[in-house]
């Protein structure tokens, strides 16, 4: 066994080498507990029939945000743990020693590049759809030293199925311990997403028709360097689907069945039917969207609404909702102010002719991601952000270094204070007063969005599809903000709302004490002034 036989004094080399590299990931318990509940006593290797079912994904069912599932997607997901185990588990005639077992561990979780860790991902996906019948066009070639080079073309569909797969695995690790109903899949809207990569990849790609497009139909190739290099600039948190989901399986290797099954309280049909009554904006395939963008806590945060174990995420996290709060920038700051953690704000509009009969009228979702609460201040301000175009295609620009004009909120001033130069009133993101990339006006009435050439803060690129070089107008559907900053956030928020509810009960109440007598009362004083006003008095003189 593996935490026995590295306590021996005669440990080879090879093996030392292994533990240390498994030691620098902080998982060798993990791996010692797994290996000695799935080893055969008698040969101290785990078993193929053993290791295999661990990585397994058994779905029977799926329940589909909007797109319609492939028919092939469940056998894809069958085959997991098996090409799993022939990638990257060596064996021999008893199974899959201890080192061969770590070794493989540090091929899927081990400390290595990001663009190495996709790499690992596309070609999981190969092998795993050559396993399931899947006719794909991708060829991986061995270089030397476990290098592995992946040459041909995807289809819209096959990119479908491959970030479906990654999401399949993080579902999985996600709401193993807390849905009763393990055999049946969630799966998200993705499509901005598949969009994201045919624009990016596909010769040709900007020009095609990308309203209202159904990604399952669309016959376009996609080069697999040039898809490589999308994941590494647009989703590079892919990879932590992949490693959470080995972890989390080789964690409920060591559990009890009965642990698993006490811990099991939520069913899909009810977190589902949640989800469909939910008409928010930040849908559960736009929030996975914009985490794989995001390197940090705020990744998880944004996800947390969407999975069982926080079902209550959802009321908690969204602050502020025009339809539901009110429109405008007052009833917008009463809710987001004493925030003082991460914030995405969402911004519905149609641009076109608006009403419901119309071919012309497009609907489009923009986005940003600030790292700080919102100020009232005359100036742009901000450390960080993130700008994103959320649909109908999905695209993240992140800051260029240039500027920092990340962020302009400005409230109508309270005090009436001539301006030759009143500033706009309202909020943007980018740009520069006057020429802002992103403005919506005080009353969440109208959105501005002009060309990226008058932005230096945020990188180039389209808000949404044929923007053009002119500034675009739009009514504004509805507006959305989520705080990601956490429970600590939240309480803070609440113990400064608290206190201004205070101070404003405080300035309300008059102290009648102060009024004690009939001399000092404000009545006597009118009355006095009415009975003769031309009385000469003590503040006269």
């Amino acid at each position: 066994m593996g935490a026995s036989s590295s306590k021996e004094q005669n440990v080879s080399s090879e093996q030392r080498e292994v533990e240390s590299l498994a030691a620098s990931t902080g998982s060798t318990s993990l791996l010692q507990n797994a290996f000695s509940k799935l080893a055969d006593p008698q040969t101290n290797a785990i078993p193929l029939q053993s290791l295999q079912p661990c990585f397994s994904l058994n779905y029977k069912s799926t329940e589909c945000e909007a797109l319609k599932m492939p028919d092939s997607l469940l056998g894809l997901l069958d085959h997991l743990g098996p090409s799993m185990v022939d990638l990257f588990f060596i064996t021999d005639k008893g199974g899959v020693n201890w080192i061969e077992f770590v070794r493989g561990y540090l091929k899927c979780c081990g400390r290595m590049p990001v663009s190495v860790l996709l790499n690992t991902l596309l070609r999981l996906f190969s092998a795993t759809g050559v396993k399931a019948g899947i006719p794909l066009k991708l060829e991986v070639e061995a270089i030397d030293d476990g290098e592995y080079k992946i040459s041909g073309s995807l289809l819209p569909i096959d990119v479908l199925m491959f970030l479906w797969m990654c999401w399949a695995m993080l579902w999985n690790s996600r709401t193993w311990n807390f849905l009763k109903e393990k055999e049946c899949l969630y799966l998200p809207d993705i499509s901005p997403l598949v969009l994201s990569a045919v624009v990016s990849c596909a010769e040709g790609g900007s020009g095609l028709e990308l309203w209202d497009c159904d990604v399952s139909v669309l016959d376009v190739q996609l080069p697999a360097g040039k898809f490589l290099t999308w994941m590494l600039t647009t989703v590079t948190n892919l990879t932590e689907c992949f490693t959470q989901f080995v972890n989390a399986r080789l964690q409920n290797c060591t559990s009890s069945e009965q642990d698993t099954l006490e811990s099991s309280s939520s069913s899909l049909r009810e977190i589902s039917s949640e989800k469909a009554c939910n008409s928010c904006l930040l849908t559960c395939g736009k929030a996975w969207a914009i985490s794989l963008t995001i390197r940090s806590a705020i990744s998880q945060e944004i996800l947390n609404p969407y999975f069982p174990s926080n079902s209550d995420a959802t009321d908690e996290n969204l602050i502020y909702r025009s339809s539901l709060h009110g429109k405008g920038l007052n009833r917008f700051w009463s809710n987001i102010e004493g925030y003082l953690g991460p914030m995405l704000i969402l911004i519905s509009a149609t641009s076109g002719d608006a009403s419901e009969d119309s071919t012309n009228c497009r609907k489009w979702i923009v986005g940003a991601l600030t790292h700080q609460g919102f100020e009232n201040r005359d100036m742009f301000y901000g450390t960080s952000g993130t700008l994103y175009a959320i649909s109908p295609v999905f695209h993240m620009y992140s800051p260029s270094g240039k500027e920092k004009n990340f962020v302009y909120s400005h409230l109508h001033p309270t005090g009436r204070v001539y301006e030759a130069r009143p500033k706009p009133v309202g909020i943007a993101f980018g740009g520069t007063i006057g020429n802002e990339r992103v403005y919506m006006d005080g009353d969440f009435s109208r959105v501005t969005v002009r060309h990226h050439a008058v932005d230096k803060t945020y990188q180039q690129g389209s808000l949404f599809p044929n923007q053009g070089f002119l500034p675009a107008e739009a009514l504004i559907l509805e507006v959305e903000v989520w705080g990601l900053g956490g429970r600590k956030a939240r309480e803070i928020q609440f113990s400064y709302k608290k206190r201004e509810d205070l101070f404003t009960a405080q300035r309300r109440k008059v102290d009648m004490k102060t009024f004690a007598s009939w001399e000092d009362s404000p009545e006597k004083m009118m009355t006095d002034m009415m009975a003769d006003p031309n009385r000469v008095r003590r503040e006269d003189r």
